[in-house]
């Protein structure tokens, strides 16, 4: 299937690559890495890379792509894969340079991943198709709207501008949003009512055929609530909701994407669905659909190059548990929440772990030997 077809994984050292990297070599794939560097080298010392490029920047990754292999070496294009926002942005913005090099993830046009990376576009295309929304407002940094209803979440309206992560903050009063506004970095904010939330659910899968072909793999949930964070240790089950899915599948169609994604709702205390956002990239539990029989990776590629999703994908499986091994070890053992003991004997029962993996060990003492550093 994949003769003659390189196979490259352009993304930040992170444990999202290794598991990427993981999928693909446990269908006999050593991929190329070309490796953006993080805190720790962890994907590059998976036994199943090939050859590893060690870049200080995704530009300066580009160019090693560009250089090394844009030009074909074979009668066959090779597959691209990413794992971030940043990189799966500044591929997007050269998408017409690209295309007629290697098969990658795009939505048909120059920028059409970027126009919905964009969190304000992807509410309002969330809503054209049927999904519920919490209530938002665009606006700019430091000003406050009169009609705003508080509590709200602060967000940025795209990973690749401002701090991102570091603009999200809780605020319950005025005052509390006017010192938030003097850390956010964004020049433009989303202020979303923010949701107590009781849960989070998530979609993974991919698309092919400009979104015409869709397959959803896997749901997951989690077994603890963190406000504004994301928990590491979860529930991974079927996917529930058929008509949820069918509204996903249109907003894939609708943008015309081709890829590996993952859609994100918040679940509140009422039991509703409020979609929060899609993410085009392979994201961080993909591996939980490896293990649980379909290698999002792998399916990709076999199927963009077939130009048909194989019937024996999307087949149902037990529900298990995957952890994130050193963040829940931060987020419970370390604030006391449980003893060293329960956590072991979760961490033994989970089929899912993003790091430790028995037939690829080496990441797992890169992660020994860094365990705080990656908390």
């Amino acid at each position: 299937m994949f003769q003659n077809h390189e196979v490259i994984v352009f993304a930040i050292e992170h444990y999202n690559s290794l598991d990427i990297i993981r999928s693909l070599g446990e269908k006999g794939i050593y991929p190329i890495y070309i490796a953006v560097k993080g805190k720790v080298p962890l994907a590059s010392k998976s036994k199943y890379v090939s050859k590893v490029h060690y870049v200080d920047t995704v530009p300066m990754g580009y160019q090693v792509l560009i250089s090394e292999y844009g030009k074909m070496r074979s009668a066959r294009k090779p597959l691209l894969y990413c794992t971030d926002d940043k990189t799966m942005g500044y591929l997007d913005e050269r998408y017409d340079e690209l295309k007629d090099k290697f098969i990658m993830f795009n939505a048909g046009v120059q920028g059409g991943i970027n126009k919905y990376i964009n969190k304000w576009r992807i509410l309002k295309l969330a809503e054209e198709c049927g999904l519920e929304t919490a209530k938002t407002v665009l606006t700019d940094n430091g000003n406050i709207p009169d009609d705003i209803e508080f509590p709200v979440i602060t967000k940025s309206i795209s990973p690749n501008v401002g701090g991102w992560k570091s603009d999200v903050f809780i605020c319950r009063t005025k005052e509390e949003l006017r010192m938030a506004y003097t850390k956010i970095q964004a020049p433009q904010v989303l202020l979303q009512r923010y949701i107590e939330k009781k849960n989070e659910l998530e979609y993974y899968g991919f698309s092919i055929d400009h979104g015409n072909q869709i397959l959803i793999s896997i749901g997951a949930d989690y077994l603890y609530q963190i406000p504004g964070y994301y928990s590491p240790y979860m529930n991974i089950f079927n996917p529930p909701y058929p008509c949820i899915q069918d509204k996903v599948k249109s907003m894939i169609r609708k943008i015309g994407f081709e890829g590996i994604f993952s859609c994100e709702f918040i679940v509140d205390q009422d039991d509703r669905l409020y979609f929060l956002e899609i993410n085009f990239r392979n994201a961080t539990w993909s591996y939980a659909s490896t293990v649980a029989g379909m290698n999002l990776p792998y399916l990709w590629a076999e199927s963009t190059l077939q130009g048909r999703i194989p019937e024996r994908a999307g087949k149902g499986f037990d529900t298990f548990r995957a952890m994130v091994e050193p963040i829940d070890f931060g987020k419970r053992v370390d604030t006391g929440k449980i003893s060293f003991a329960e956590w072991l004997g979760d961490f033994k029962e989970a089929r899912c772990t993003y790091y430790y993996n028995e037939q690829d060990p080496e990441p797992f003492e890169v992660l020994r030997d860094h365990w705080d550093t990656l908390k």
